[in-house]
């Protein structure tokens, strides 16, 4: 175990006081390693990343999914492949909707 010393504003103070009291039995020291796993978790954004594109022949007309562009039968539009990874643009959730982006946006996406 290690000792640090930082100061915190006074609504900070109150806010561990409150949190510790709550949910850790006045244990500030569990709040705050909760807080900071917290915050870990949610950093850089852990989810579903897009790994790369697939390409789809669309049947009928379509819209790019990212930039609403419109697409006529025969275009060629990109299906995205999730992967589970860590980036600020990470999904929550697999996207139920069907999802086609055009080559522009695709690009920019993989970048």
């Amino acid at each position: 175990m290690k000792r640090l010393n930082f100061t915190l504003d006074n609504d900070t103070v109150k806010l561990l006081e409150d949190l510790a009291n709550k949910y850790y039995n006045g244990n500030k020291s569990q709040t705050v390693r909760a807080a900071l796993e917290s915050l870990a978790a949610h950093t850089g954004h852990e989810g579903w990343v897009i790994a790369g594109y697939t390409p789809k022949e669309l049947d009928d007309e379509n819209s790019c999914h990212s930039c609403g562009e419109s697409h006529q039968k025969g275009e060629i539009l990109y299906r995205p492949v999730f992967e589970r990874g860590t980036s600020p643009e990470a999904l929550n959730q697999m996207p139920s909707e069907d999802w086609l982006d055009c080559p522009q946006c695709a690009e920019k996406h993989i970048q």
